[in-house]
């Protein structure tokens, strides 16, 4: 009998093969379709040891991840979409403690979505980085209109 998985289940699957995605040691805690990403604190995220400061590729890939996780959470596309671009805004320094971030689709066509992620650490209205992204869906499918 094949077992039907559900779209969080799909996408914690895809998530477990990016390595990337292991590397940083990311993880997401899904419910229904809404998803906060986690970023477990770890030295080796450290970019500036002076003042214990996170690196911010890590943030901005953290940010990325989070925001295609989402895409792919609120579709129906067959496999995660490809980056067309983002900026990140760096608003604030990341301490040395876990980063949380949340992404909303702001704008979801046939082919391509516009995202917008932002990371928090202790207070979720003080943003450490925000990203804005745009990404190809997969042609296979198309989003939800």
């Amino acid at each position: 009998m094949t077992e039907i998985l559900t779209r969080g289940q799909q996408l914690e699957g895809f998530l477990e093969q990016v390595p990337i995605v292991k590397t940083l040691g990311m993880r997401c805690d899904i419910k229904g379709d809404d998803m906060v990403g986690v970023l477990p604190f770890q030295n080796k995220l450290i970019g500036n040891f002076t003042i214990k400061a996170l690196h911010g590729g890590a943030i901005g890939t953290f940010l990325e991840m989070t925001a295609m996780a989402q895409l792919f959470l609120v579709t129906e596309v067959d496999r995660p979409a490809r980056t067309i671009n983002i900026t990140v805004d760096y608003l604030r320094q990341g301490h040395a403690q876990d980063l949380f971030a949340r992404a909303t689709v702001v704008k979801l066509g046939r082919r391509v979505a516009s995202v917008r992620a932002e990371a928090w650490q202790s207070q979720r209205d003080k943003p450490v980085a925000a990203l804005l992204g745009h990404f190809l869906l997969a042609s296979s499918g198309a989003g939800k209109e």
